[in-house]
């Protein structure tokens, strides 16, 4: 049935019945302008509906419920010339949207005959109305419906679809080579998010996309990807186009669309508002007629349109009631629709003559269209580049958080506009867009599996209330451990002289013991001592520290001489969730005092005497029999995200000796949601959305651009895309490349054919003409293809050579991939709220965008593949500066689960390089230290000397291997 389901009206449908049409909105005349001898044509059965008429206007084919013992739709056709119906379906089972062969010999259907249960569910419907109830216009998307031929007799039935899920809503090609159909087989094929289950039980129509084959049933390929329920489609009169009607993702909106018959140049024809369906165009091709319930949640009206959307829609209709499924005769003079209009409130099929040239005349008066979304152009402009940055950007999207609901609606967005770009999806899964892959989005402490208990030292057990007396932290291992109490005083570790040098362990024995250190730093120091032990009081480090001294776990208590004195540690969520090896707690300023308190001490006297760096004073302090009993669990929460890759394909099949090869583009489109993590927000700024329109809708904006842009131009001048054309946008990026890691790790294309990756990250602050263009040292080739455009473009280049950046260039360059990144700079805005649609250069995002394209269209044109060069190391500064050893490894940032550093690779000529280290090792043990993530890795950096060999131990294959390493200096 090309239909939708009408069972529940929301909010907005029912504010429809008072939003008025525009003045004019039908001829004077009102239904007599349009249509004259309007009459009830069947009149048998219950209900009938949906006709359509053979390409000679002899016949008409249509559905109804008229078969003694089957509650449901059969298929009939009636001859115009005999008056007679004949069936044509077998009989039993659901059948819906027939439609005739431009030839006439054959017919197609959507029937559930074959089904085992159908005839089960003939009687239960039956038994249904027989107990007096009634339902509302409905269809339950039946996942046995298939498409069938037959000769008009129905003999010679042919099975053409066998998917699972609903097939239906048919029609052939006026040359009736092909067939265009809708499906919801996608609920049923692949996997499935949380939402989509949920949705796949209360609104399959949810999952209904277009779909067109071959007329023998081969070659059946998905036309559209949008979130929300595609279906009822028609080609148009010519055969170069397809009409059908989309609902949003709610289903409580639907517009009239057409396209190519590829998918592509998808163009919306109205802006309704309302519930615009069963569109049909006339044999003219000057106008579409549809139906939709503009006036009324339940009063469908039919309506006119051009053809084009260039104006505003002409009621045809003017009654109460349901009007729809319009379909005008081969000729054009003859309009035949469904209608309640019968004594019995009961659908039948009405026949009227149509006026085509007065409804030529009432469109030409009808008022142009103020598009709800403006059609954008295929060639890159600032207004398209404003719109895809402004809704990216919106605080509607929250920020675009990885695994967030606003990120979803990203992903929309990006799906839609490469569908209608006619690019191909390269997914995870076959038709899709999506790559799919996990991530650890947060953590949380599991209530009944932590706990801390002080052993009998007062004559019984002694339970601390989680939350308010002792916290796991984020990075805490979990584990049960008891032992006895050590105070460290502030856990520190700083090589050097009295006076240069810290250390709060010295002779003290923590070996299997529970250590208790305060936080933070000595309070009573100077700016320039704080600022030199500052480095080495980070929780983590003081976790690590306390592990390689051999403790079972780590207590950290606020003092009450630091700020916020006795208040718990937050379990703020932490990336990268690398673990510590121990567990590490949190306890209150009460807890912590009380301690201490059993030996006569108090927490403000030793943490006084520590402040003031008296040498005198106790720093460290054994507690026998304060013994405490410890068990921590936290759960590591799993989300799914998903990167959005499309292809433009290239010209010619891959060949033996010639494989498809591919330029591939990339931007990420996730950023900082609230700035839970990463944000660099003031205080005032706290729990504000971070839209990121430079960071990085600007990106994203620039790769919607191209993909128009480019797919336009490979239309036109196919020849010049002898190679693909890769769009990937990346989520999980703030959170340390995570995706583009992922994609690098299971591509969906052979890397090894990619001859270049060309990322987009924060191109849209464009000052005083500066444009970066960064990684110019992986290939020999970059110099010359950017000079060349360059004279055109007229930027003021700054090319940096170092590939290693902090982006996602880095996931593929290790691949042996060539790499070019462009940037604008950074800015006082970056990863705060600030960073909105209104701080762009727009017409400077145009002019990069045209400079890219152009780029990529001399890479698509084949000619020699850009050599690959490895860089030995950066010639750029950066936060890496404050380590001053330098071994020239790259970690894998975004790995989880793996006990050590995993590298992605080595850089040219380093320390790494020379001592044997390879892309895909994972460093397990150095200079003398246990690794177990990449902080233990970074801390042991730090101790080592320079030009003096150290042994590091890595896995590889499984199998421990160890080398040699000479640090270097990093310059």
């Amino acid at each position: 049935m090309k239909g939708h389901s009408f069972n529940k009206p929301s909010a907005l449908l029912i504010a429809t019945l008072f939003a008025a049409a525009w003045p004019g909105a039908h001829a004077a005349e009102g239904q007599g302008a349009f249509l004259s001898r309007v009459r009830q044509l069947t009149f048998e059965g219950r209900r009938s509906g949906e006709g359509y008429f053979s390409t000679d206007g002899s016949k008409l084919i249509f559905q109804s419920e008229r078969e003694a013992g089957n509650p449901f739709y059969q298929i009939y056709t009636l001859d115009f010339e005999t008056g007679d119906s004949a069936r044509v379906s077998p009989g039993h089972g659901k059948t819906t949207c027939a439609f005739f062969h431009p030839s006439g010999g054959r017919v197609l259907f959507g029937s559930t005959h074959h089904d085992p249960q159908a005839k089960a569910k003939q009687k239960a419907e039956l038994d249904f109305r027989a107990s007096g109830k009634q339902r509302r216009y409905s269809w339950d998307y039946d996942k046995t419906m298939d498409i069938f031929t037959a000769n008009p007799n129905g003999t010679d039935l042919r099975q053409l679809t066998t998917a699972l899920g609903y097939d239906a809503e048919a029609g052939f090609s006026p040359d009736g080579s092909r067939i265009i159909f809708s499906s919801t087989r996608s609920a049923y094929a692949g996997k499935l998010s949380d939402e989509e289950k949920k949705l796949r039980e209360i609104d399959l129509s949810y999952f209904g996309e277009i779909y067109i084959m071959n007329a023998d049933g081969s070659g059946q390929t998905r036309l559209t990807r949008t979130p929300g329920y595609d279906g009822g489609p028609f080609f148009s009169p010519d055969g170069s186009r397809i009409v059908w009607r989309r609902f949003n993702k709610s289903g409580t909106v639907a517009e009239i669309h057409t396209m190519k018959l590829d998918g592509s140049d998808i163009r919306k024809i109205t802006s309704f508002d309302s519930m615009s369906w069963a569109p049909y165009f006339h044999p003219s091709g000057d106008y579409i007629i549809f139906a939709s319930n503009k006036l009324g949640f339940t009063n469908f009206e039919l309506y006119l349109v051009d053809a084009l959307g260039q104006h505003k829609p002409i009621r045809v209709t003017e009654r109460a009631g349901f009007d729809g499924l319009p379909v005008f005769s081969p000729d054009g003079t003859q309009l035949c629709w469904t209608s309640n209009a019968t004594p019995e409130k009961q659908s039948q099929l009405f026949l009227a003559k149509w006026n085509h040239q007065g409804s030529l005349a009432a469109l030409g008066q009808a008022p142009e269209r103020e598009s709800a979304q403006a059609t954008l152009s295929s060639d890159v402009s600032i207004d398209d580049l404003k719109e895809h940055v402004t809704f990216l950007a919106s605080d509607d999207l929250e920020g675009r958080r990885t695994g967030s609901e606003g990120i979803r609606k990203a992903a929309d967005y990006i799906r839609q506009h490469l569908a209608e770009s006619g690019l191909q999806p390269i997914g995870s899964e076959k038709d899709s867009f999506d790559h799919t892959f996990e991530f650890t989005g947060g953590v949380e402490l599991v209530k009944q599996e932590n706990r801390m208990i002080l052993r009998g030292h007062i004559g019984e057990d002694q339970a601390f209330e989680l939350g308010k007396d002792f916290r796991p932290l984020a990075f805490s291992a979990n584990g049960v451990v008891e032992g006895e109490v050590v105070f460290a005083g502030y856990g520190l570790t700083k090589p050097g002289e009295l006076g240069v040098g810290y250390n709060s362990y010295g002779d003290l024995d923590v070996k299997d013991k529970i250590v208790m250190v305060l936080r933070y730093v000595p309070e009573d120091i100077s700016v320039d001592r704080r600022q030199k032990l500052n480095r080495y009081a980070g929780l983590r480090y003081k976790a690590l520290i306390a592990r390689n001294n051999g403790a079972k776990a780590l207590l950290v208590v606020t003092g009450p001489n630091s700020p916020n004195p006795g208040a718990l540690a937050k379990l703020s969520f932490d990336s990268s969730m690398a673990g510590a090896g121990i567990p590490v707690i949190s306890i209150s300023g009460e807890v912590g005092n009380s301690l201490v308190q059993f030996y006569g001490k108090s927490l403000k006297q030793l943490q006084s005497s520590l402040d003031k760096e008296n040498p005198h004073a106790v720093h460290k302090l054994s507690l026998p029999g304060i013994v405490l009993s410890i068990k921590t669990s936290l759960k590591r929460i799993r989300q799914k995200d998903s990167n959005l890759v499309a292809v433009l394909p290239p010209v010619g099949p891959a060949t033996a000796n010639k494989p498809t090869e591919y330029v591939m583009l990339g931007a990420h489109y996730d950023h900082l949601g609230r700035g839970e993590t990463g944000g660099f927000g003031v205080k005032a700024e706290e729990g504000m959305v971070h839209n990121g329109a430079d960071d990085n809708a600007s990106g994203v904006a620039t790769l919607l651009e191209m993909a128009s842009s480019l797919a336009k131009r490979r239309e036109d001048r196919p020849k010049e895309f002898q190679r693909g054309v890769i769009f990937s946008f990346w989520s999980g990026e703030e959170l340390g490349l995570i995706g583009s890691a992922r994609y690098a790790a299971k591509p969906t294309v052979n890397l090894s054919n990619v001859v270049a990756y060309l990322n987009f990250d924060m191109v849209g602050r464009l000052r005083d003409n500066k444009l970066t263009l960064q990684g110019v040292g992986s290939s020999s080739s970059w110099k010359k293809l950017i000079e060349r455009r360059n004279v055109l473009a007229g930027f003021d280049l700054s090319l940096q050579q170092d590939p290693y950046l902090p982006t996602d260039t880095t996931s593929f360059y290790p691949k042996g991939i060539p790499v070019l990144a462009w940037f604008t700079g950074s800015h006082k805005e970056y990863h705060r709220p600030g960073d909105d649609t209104d701080t762009l250069n727009f017409e400077g995002l145009e002019r990069i965008t045209k400079f890219a394209a152009n780029i990529v269209r001399d890479l698509a044109e084949a000619g020699d593949r850009p050599d690959y060069l490895k860089v030995e190391k950066s010639d750029q500064g950066g936060s890496r500066d404050a380590i001053r050893v330098y071994l020239g490894t790259i970690p894998d940032y975004a790995s989880e689960d793996v006990k050590g550093v995993l590298l992605t690779g080595v850089r040219g000529g380093g320390p790494a390089d020379k001592a044997g280290l390879k892309g895909g090792d994972v460093i397990v043990h150095f200079a003398g230290k246990d690794i177990t993530n990449i902080y233990d890795y970074t801390y042991a950096l730090d101790a080592v000397k320079i030009g003096k060999p150290v042994g590091i131990e890595v896995l590889r294959k499984g199998k421990r291997v160890k080398l040699s390493i000479t640090p270097a200096a990093r310059k």
